[in-house]
């Protein structure tokens, strides 16, 4: 059960995550990079802080300096640097392909989730990624050889930008990992979710407000209109506090690789708000793809059961 439950919470992380790409696109011509972030945690933070309320006390003071450490790792690759690349790589190519292009995701995770967790696995795991890999070249055009066009020069750079986002989200899934499992041998109470996204995103805001204050925030803030700030509000409250609640109640229940194989909702989620929301049109491949991404997560999630017999986490309450 914990384990189902812990594979609900990421898929739901990674679909709200997805939502990212669309609420950017309508605010990225307006507004800064970073004003776009500050805000967006200054929002999401008014949710959390009376949230966490006096739990949130109470673990302050009873952080260590390797637990601030480890909360400034992920904030500043899962929060600021993910989105300084995402937001400037969306100035430089379509909404659709930057969302797409965040499913390079799972196979950095799992990657690095070899080499730094020693985290094993076996045939039908390592099917399930190659299934979500496969997808989500599908869903980009890569598998398609008229399609090879949308990586042209013009692009290239915001690609490579966005490509540079999916790396931080891979090293912030890693790290995150780590802490469970650092909380875990040291047989510490572990931060809860909430807790734990509110330190991360205030120390994310506190990385995003020297840099903010060189795009003249007051004023850009001062003339955008209600969608933009209706984008704000998205971005802040339910894409960075609720997806990151989330997705810390779930990284502690299942395996990295897990998380990189559901990690490939975030495309899929790009993909279907691209269609309803930005009117764009989609063909057989991308809804092909679509179906390869779910079948990975199939795979990934029948197999997690027998893995996490033999290495397994403390149940937590969220």
């Amino acid at each position: 059960m914990e384990r189902l439950k812990g594979m609900f919470y990421l898929v739901c992380a990674f679909s709200l995550a997805g939502t990212s790409v669309i609420a950017a696109r309508f605010i990225d011509d307006h507004v800064g990079t970073f004003t776009i972030t500050a805000v967006s945690l200054f929002l999401a933070l008014l949710c959390l802080v009376p949230l966490g309320g006096r739990r949130l006390v109470q673990t302050v003071l009873r952080l260590s300096l390797q637990d601030w450490m480890l909360l400034l790792t992920q904030s500043l690759f899962g929060v600021f640097l993910f989105r300084m690349f995402l937001l400037y790589g969306l100035a430089h190519t379509s909404a659709g392909e930057a969302g797409i292009l965040t499913g390079a995701t799972p196979a950095v995770t799992l990657i690095l989730a070899l080499l730094l967790l020693k985290e094993s696995i076996n045939r039908t795991a390592l099917l399930g990624i190659l299934s979500t890999i496969g997808g989500i070249l599908l869903l980009q055009g890569i598998l398609i050889p008229e399609r090879v066009v949308t990586f042209s020069t013009n692009h290239f750079i915001g690609n490579i930008l966005v490509i540079c986002a999916a790396v931080s989200e891979s090293l912030f899934n890693i790290f995150s990992r780590n802490a469970a499992i650092k909380t875990h041998l040291s047989h510490r109470e572990p931060l809860h979710p909430i807790t734990q996204t509110t330190l991360v995103s205030a120390m994310a805001l506190v990385l995003c407000l020297i840099p903010s204050l060189f795009e003249h925030p007051l004023s850009a803030l001062s003339v955008i209109g209600w969608k933009d700030w209706l984008a704000l509000v998205w971005y802040g409250p339910f894409v960075t506090a609720l997806a990151f609640i989330f997705w810390y109640a779930g990284i502690k229940r299942c395996q990295v690789s897990t998380a990189a194989a559901l990690s490939g909702m975030m495309p899929f989620s790009s993909l279907l708000l691209s269609v309803i929301v930005l009117g764009e049109q989609t063909g057989w491949q991308q809804w092909s793809g679509g179906i390869l991404v779910i079948l990975g997560m199939i795979l990934i999630g029948g197999n997690q059961h027998s893995n996490m017999k033999k290495k397994k986490l403390p149940s937590l309450s969220t």
